[in-house]
């Protein structure tokens, strides 16, 4: 699960970027081709969204959602050599 921090600076990106390209929630999710439901959970900061969803909104804006590498000891899997 992504965790609420990263989660408000997503929700926050959006909103941003919605409101520098001068457009709505309503226009927002026409021209990503998302309901206004979704755009207005995307921007409160729901944690569970569909990935696709998102990236439909992000590419908008030249964006999109992609693994990133985080610092040792903050993965949550330990992964062991089954012998």
């Amino acid at each position: 699960m992504i965790n609420n921090l990263k989660m408000n600076e997503l929700s926050k990106f959006v909103k941003h970027q919605r409101k520098m390209n001068g457009l709505t929630q309503v226009d927002l999710s026409k021209k990503s081709g998302t309901g206004l439901r979704f755009v207005k959970e995307l921007e409160a900061g729901k944690r569970t969204l569909r990935i696709d969803k998102v990236n439909d909104v992000l590419y908008l804006f030249g964006h999109e959602l992609q693994p990133v590498t985080i610092r040792p000891g903050q993965a949550k899997l330990i992964t062991t050599a089954i012998v």
